[in-house]
Formats: structure tokens, C-alpha cells, sequence
């Protein structure tokens, strides 16, 4: 798996890092452990939950 990094995912919407949480949700579940696959997965997630959470804190915008 390739790691999604912070910048990418900058100007995409909630709902869409949303998306990209499930499916690399998913695809971390079939990693085998102590592999690159499954770090890049782990540190994919870690960036789109900070990203998610900083959309959250800036709320709606009109």
C-alpha cells in the first residue's frame, strides 16, 4: 500500500476522508505485521484522522 500523506488530502472533503478511512481500514486488515504495507497503512490512517479532525474544528464553511 502506498502512503497517503497529509498534503493530499488537504482540499478533499469530510466525507470523502471518510471513504479513504474505510477502505484503508479495510486493506490494512489483510497486512501481515512488521511489514511496509501495513506501516504505511497505519501512518495513511493516523494522516486522514488529523485531517478529518482538523475539517471538524474549523466547522461548517459558508
Amino acid at each position: 500500500m502506498r502512503l497517503i500523506t497529509a498534503a493530499e488530502l488537504d482540499h478533499l472533503p469530510e466525507t470523502v476522508l471518510h471513504s479513504k478511512f474505510y477502505r484503508v481500514n479495510q486493506e490494512l486488515a489483510g497486512t501481515k505485521l512488521a511489514t511496509t504495507d501495513r506501516a504505511n497503512a497505519l501512518a495513511s490512517l493516523e494522516n486522514i484522522n488529523r485531517a478529518i479532525i482538523t475539517r471538524r474544528l474549523k466547522g461548517p464553511r459558508f
